[in-house]
Order: C-alpha cells, then sequence, then structure tokens
C-alpha cells in the first residue's frame, strides 16, 4: 500500500512541475514563452520601417518573454495568407501593421474564434473595432491635414503640384492623400501628376524625369515620404532646378528621418511631416497587462505627431525627433 501511495505522489510531482513549466492557457508549448506572430512591411521600404521594424525586434524578443514568427511584405494578399498561417499556428497575439486598409474582416473574425487577440500597429485597416484588442497607431489623415494647411499658408501666386504616392490603399497613402485631393477638387490647386511610387526614391526619381521631360511648369513636390522625396530632388538637382527655401520647387516629405531633417535645416528642402515608428513598448505594455488579467482602458492609441519646415527647425530637433541616422 505504502508503494501505491509512493507511486501515486511521484504522478502528482511530476504533473505538477510540467504544469509550472508552461504558461497558463494557449501557446504555453513555447516553454512559458508568450507567441506573437508579427506582420509588418519590410525594412527595406523606407527609414521609416526600418526603424519601425528595429523597435519590434527590441522589444518583442527572447529575453523578454517572447517566443515570435515575423513576416515582411507590401502586398497584401501576402500579408494575409501569413497572417492566416500564424492562426493555424496557435499564436497567442497577432500584430499586424497592414499593406492595405481592406481586405482583413475574415482574417481577424477567425482570430478571434481562435482564440488570439489582435493588434493593430502603425495603421488602421477597415475593420470593426470589436476584431482587436487595441490599435497604436498614427493618424495619417491628420498628417496630411497638417502638411497641406502648411501648403496653403505659403500663400504661393499659383500650385502646381506633382504628387507621389505611397503604396496605393494603404493608410499612410489615403491619409497624406486625401487632403491634397480636396485642394484639387476645389481647383485651388493644380494636379500636375499624381502618381505612386510604392515608396520607392527610384521609382519617384523616374515619375519626375518624366514631368521635367513632358515640359509641364511645376512648383511643389508633395511626396508622401522621406525617401521618395529624396528621389525626386535627385532628378531637379540633375536638370539644374533650384529647390527648397531660396528655391522654384518647394519640397514636402515625410517621416522625419535624421537625414531627411538635415535637408530642412540646410533649406534644400521645405517641409517633413513627422509619422513615429516606435509603438512596440505600448503594445508589450497591453499584452502583459492582459496577461495578468487586467482590462485595457485603451481601444485606439494615438501617436502625437508634429512637423518641421525650414523656416523655424533647429538643431536640436534633429537628435530628438529624427529617426535613423
Amino acid at each position: 500500500m505504502k508503494r501505491i501511495l509512493a507511486l501515486i505522489l511521484v504522478a502528482v510531482l511530476a504533473l505538477s512541475l510540467a504544469a509550472c513549466g508552461e504558461r497558463s492557457g494557449k501557446g504555453s508549448a513555447g516553454g512559458g514563452l508568450i507567441k506573437v506572430g508579427i506582420v509588418n512591411n519590410p525594412p527595406s521600404e523606407s527609414g521609416y520601417r526600418a526603424a519601425n521594424v528595429a523597435d519590434f525586434e527590441r522589444v518583442f524578443s527572447e529575453a523578454n518573454g517572447y517566443k515570435v514568427s515575423t513576416f515582411y511584405s507590401l502586398k497584401n494578399d501576402e500579408q494575409l495568407n501569413a497572417a492566416q498561417q500564424f492562426i493555424t499556428d496557435g499564436v497567442d497575439y497577432l500584430l499586424i501593421s497592414a499593406a492595405a486598409t481592406d481586405g482583413w474582416t475574415n482574417i481577424l473574425e477567425n482570430a478571434k474564434k481562435a482564440g488570439i487577440k489582435v493588434f493593430l500597429f502603425d495603421r488602421m485597416m477597415n475593420v470593426d473595432e470589436s476584431l482587436f484588442e487595441a490599435a497604436v497607431i498614427s493618424d495619417m489623415e491628420a498628417e496630411g491635414n497638417m502638411a497641406v494647411q502648411w501648403l496653403v499658408d505659403q500663400k504661393l501666386p499659383e500650385y502646381n503640384v506633382v504628387h507621389i504616392q505611397g503604396a496605393m490603399g494603404s493608410d499612410a497613402q489615403i491619409g497624406r492623400t486625401k487632403a491634397l485631393d480636396e485642394q484639387f477638387a476645389k481647383g485651388t490647386m493644380k494636379c500636375v501628376v499624381q502618381q505612386t511610387a510604392t515608396w520607392d526614391e527610384a521609382t519617384a526619381k523616374q515619375i519626375v524625369e518624366s514631368v521635367i521631360n513632358s515640359g509641364e511648369k511645376f512648383n511643389v513636390i508633395y511626396a508622401e515620404n522621406d525617401g521618395m522625396a529624396k528621389g525626386a530632388v535627385a532628378a531637379l538637382d540633375e536638370a539644374g532646378i533650384t529647390h527648397g527655401k531660396d528655391g522654384e520647387v518647394v519640397i514636402m516629405g515625410f517621416d522625419c528621418n535624421k537625414w531627411a531633417l538635415r535637408e530642412v535645416l540646410a533649406g534644400n528642402w521645405n517641409y517633413d511631416g513627422q509619422c513615429s515608428p516606435f509603438q512596440a513598448d505600448k503594445i508589450h505594455e497591453m499584452i502583459q497587462a492582459l496577461e495578468k488579467g487586467e482590462k485595457l482602458t485603451e481601444k485606439i492609441v494615438i501617436n502625437e505627431e508634429r512637423y518641421f519646415d525650414c523656416y523655424t527647425i533647429k538643431e536640436e530637433d534633429i537628435d530628438k525627433y529624427g529617426i535613423g541616422d
């Protein structure tokens, strides 16, 4: 009898130790680590995205208690497939920066049915708010409104705008385009060309080269990220067209890379709108709260952002607000 009781105690102890080594709930097979799937745009997209990816790699690490799977693509269908695979794999949390705002409802419904909590970061998507825990994002429409209002306030004699767009259908593109489209519709600004460069510097350069070769008159380049503004400026330089504070063409970009802010400080660019790439710490904080059984008090968290222009920027702004090197 004593031998039987001893065997039972050993068995119970073994089960207890096994349970202690696992995280409570789903995803415990990761050795106590929280399983996270991250769907994002590739770091090669831009300086902004490189900083964003690095931020998530810093926070969502094994040292911080996470087992992380990542997928990077600018194509929405590829992102959708990857997100579904993460759901099938049984992650605990799904973090998404969507390439496009549409097409995500079914995926997020699948995640909800599987008990997987979803966080949106960087960008919003067109889904019901009940399908995600929280969104830590930039207000892209506010960024566009701020930029276009600044342009209106310059009171140029005329506005002939070359508009270089980001990846079509992305929250950043939609938001940064809207206010400018409203000016075009009112007739207060003329759209010389409106074309996507999909965030790519070389493509932006080609677009501006084409406009220059056409002989069409323009005096504003509104590029929806810093890299595309850089490509546009390269085309102007090769054609001998001046730009910036005392030039023929107003240059506007977004993201506030340090190198871009240096261009603004030097007067080579006129405007750069901030877009913060740092959302990982806030999402980590929220996940830790959920892991403790707490309820989140915030649903939509919007990063506070500003702009810098060639008339008011200071040297210290570059180190304080700039991203990258």
